[in-house]
């Protein structure tokens, strides 16, 4: 009922859309069709009411002309995880899609756990769709995600030779990404997850530890989650074996969901910090309804998923700076020059990484009880406190 509720009154008072509608522009730009996270998110957003066409709107939000909806679907993550909740994704996405195209729209996101629902390459969606550009969104995630990640450790005063970082899942996009940059930049790293054979082939290609039993990994400084697996999972009892005796772990997480979720995390918060991850900040980013739906989409001010960013940027460097050239490319591909891309986009629309921030929730320390000596090893001159939320910082590239 109150879903219901909050999307009349964000039709009702999204004066964009009327206006748009006046002037012959399409309703709509750039389509996030989207999974629930969780029952959680299924109860706020529908309630007792299940959507007949299997998918209806979410939140809104626009930045520099481009007009951003999220359209979701009535299944949740852990269904998907199924064959009948994948072939009802399936069906439910190819609907959104067409009626994304009947809005007017030329961008659709394969959002959270979508991306990988039509396979590796979209083949079947980009020939349904010939008309549409379609995105995973995670270069977009991954630029903002590494922007993240080293600036937590740096905060943490986990340096480079000295800290121990542990990724969950590094075998997927995102962890392969982060992988690669936290070797590369000296830290030793340990990959754990649920798929052996898959990190068997990340430990030959990096040289690093594997482990896919909690008990194996020892004591690490910091950990990456770039899974939402269930067998992957962090729980209390994980950051107890985890962290050093008498310090706090720095946990970032870009699992959508969390993989440290709002209940693990209230049990142990007074043993970790942290920090939610891979998001984007624009000043001039609005959402119909402002704090009612970046709230509902456990966001603020501002803030909008990386995949929903790059999206976005796709569509106004595409359509309003001319660069026809994006159009081209395959955005199912995640590298190192389609990142490069893609943080030129960013920098025209308006987007830089956001302020640190937990469930939503300002992070303004990092302290994670260091001891003094080493701190000192590792050239940790800054303090652990952060500036105010709401300075925002380009994203180094």
């Amino acid at each position: 009922m109150l879903g219901n509720i909050w999307r009349f009154f964000v039709t009702l008072f999204d004066y964009r859309a009327l206006a748009r509608f006046l002037t012959g522009r399409p309703h709509i730009d750039v389509v996030f069709v989207t999974n629930l996270r969780d029952e959680a998110e299924r109860k706020r957003y529908f309630g007792r009411w299940v959507p007949p066409l299997g998918h209806a709107n979410g939140p809104r939000v626009y930045l520099n002309g481009v007009a951003g909806r999220v359209r979701g679907i009535y299944v949740t993550a852990e269904e998907m995880l199924t064959r009948e909740g994948r072939r009802k994704a399936k069906q439910q996405f190819i609907a959104a899609t067409a009626w994304a195209e009947r809005q007017g729209a030329r961008v659709v996101l394969l959002a959270a756990s979508t991306k990988r629902l039509f396979g590796r390459d979209g083949c079947e969606l980009k020939e349904r769709f010939p008309n549409l550009l379609f995105t995973i969104g995670d270069n977009g995630t991954a630029q903002m995600l590494r922007a993240d990640v080293f600036r937590a450790l740096g905060a943490a005063g986990l340096r480079p030779k000295g800290a121990r970082v542990l990724v969950i899942g590094p075998y997927g996009i995102l962890g392969n990404c982060m992988t690669h940059e936290l070797v590369s930049a000296g830290y030793e790293v340990v990959g754990y997850g649920a798929n052996a054979t898959a990190l068997a082939e990340v430990a030959e290609i990096f040289g690093i530890r594997v482990a896919s039993v909690i008990d194996a990994i020892g004591k690490v400084d910091a950990v990456v989650a770039c899974t939402h697996s269930a067998a992957a999972k962090l729980s209390p009892a994980c950051v107890d074996k985890l962290r050093h005796p008498g310090r706090k772990l720095l946990v970032v997480d870009v699992a959508e969901p969390a993989n440290l979720d709002m209940e693990a995390h209230e049990r142990c918060r007074d043993r970790v910090v942290r920090q939610d991850a891979g998001n984007a900040f624009a000043a001039r980013l609005h959402y119909v309804l402002g704090p009612i739906s970046w709230r509902m989409l456990i966001l603020s001010r501002g803030v909008v998923f990386g995949c929903f960013a790059e999206a976005m940027a796709l569509h106004h460097a595409i359509h309003q700076r001319g660069d026809c050239t994006l159009a081209e490319e395959d955005w199912f591909s995640v590298d190192a020059a389609h990142m490069a891309r893609i943080g030129t986009a960013f920098e025209e629309i308006g987007f830089t990484v956001p302020a640190p921030r937990c469930f939503g929730q300002a992070v303004m320390d990092f302290a994670i009880g260091l001891p003094d000596a080493s701190q000192a090893a590792w050239g940790m001159h800054t303090p652990n406190v952060l500036p105010q939320p709401g300075v925002e910082r380009m994203v180094s590239r």
